[in-house]
């Protein structure tokens, strides 16, 4: 009998290449999304209706089910206006929200909720080497209050008797989206220069890692938070810089000072000027296997295909 795996989230830069990955490997894979009119010739993938600010959803959704995989989420990356910063939070709550109601209300016999999380749950730090356990609560900025209301909608699922794993996804590197064309842009454009003191730890991940990071948990039915980042975390400086030594662009400009970034992007400039150095031992204590280790090894994949 073929597997059927559920995904919110499926239309994003993680979920698409996650969802071809599983169908690939032969999984029946169910879509929620907020747009009704989505259907596909594919065999094994089906459309759902879903709007979770307004409760909704189509709860045939789960037929067949057992492992529910969550990556719904407005993007981080925006201005962070009163509005945007409303809908980052309720769209990551709400949707959890809505599915455990579902799963209870119909008990529906799901055995295990895989969920994305992120790594802004851990403090601004140029010391520290975050492992899983050392997050803090006080001094919480905005992102960090968005990761743990989140991270406490999926831990609801525990009372349902399902499996938990939350994954804490560093700086997603991809070529078709999220930070890296932003990075690349201005730096192929001869514009490119390193982000405030350049000092700012940042942990990144390759797309493909963090995709086969999934189908492991998937398969291996592991529970737990996971850090999803590469084993080497790198400062700001040497992200640009690698970058432009990939590409061939050199990087000449002064660094942008962090009161411009402030000035340039808001609230949202904390993405850019906070600094998580995270560990990735945990993932592969359990038998998760990168392929990608060094930045400039995953930089060199994605910038010369």
């Amino acid at each position: 009998m073929v597997a059927t795996v559920l995904i919110t989230g499926a239309t994003g830069l993680v979920g698409k290449k996650l969802t071809q990955h599983l169908l690939d490997k032969g999984y029946r894979v169910h879509i929620l999304t907020t747009q009704k009119a989505l259907s596909s010739t594919e065999t094994n993938i089906q459309y759902f209706y879903w709007n979770p600010q307004n409760n909704k959803i189509d709860i045939s959704c789960f037929k067949g089910v057992e492992v529910v995989i969550n990556l719904a989420g407005s993007p981080i990356a925006q201005r962070w206006t009163k509005s945007a910063k409303a809908s980052i939070l309720n769209s990551r709550v709400q949707a959890l929200n809505v599915l455990a109601s579902a799963i209870k209300e119909n008990k529906f016999p799901i055995q295990h909720l895989i969920s994305a999380s992120a790594i802004g749950i851990y403090p601004d730090s140029k010391t520290n080497y975050y492992q899983e356990e050392d997050v803090v609560s006080e001094n919480c900025s905005f992102l960090r209050t968005v990761v743990q209301k989140w991270e406490a909608a999926a831990q609801q699922f525990e009372a349902l008797n399902i499996k938990i794993t939350i994954l804490r996804i560093g700086i997603v590197l991809d070529n078709n989206g999220g930070a890296l064309p932003k990075i690349m842009t201005p730096i192929q454009n001869y514009f490119g220069a390193v982000l405030a003191s350049g000092e700012q730890w940042q942990s990144w991940i390759h797309s493909d890692d963090l995709v086969a990071m999934f189908v492991y948990i998937l398969e291996s039915k592991k529970e737990g938070v996971y850090n999803a980042v590469a084993p080497n975390p790198v400062r700001q400086s040497e992200l640009t810089k690698t970058i432009g030594h990939v590409i061939k662009k050199p990087i000449f400009l002064p660094n942008v000072p962090e009161f411009m970034l402030k000035l340039m992007l808001g609230g949202m400039s904390a993405v850019v000027l906070e600094s998580q150095r995270v560990s990735s031992k945990k993932i592969q204590s359990i038998g998760f296997k990168f392929e990608y280790h060094e930045l400039s090894a995953a930089l060199n994949d994605l910038l010369k295909k």
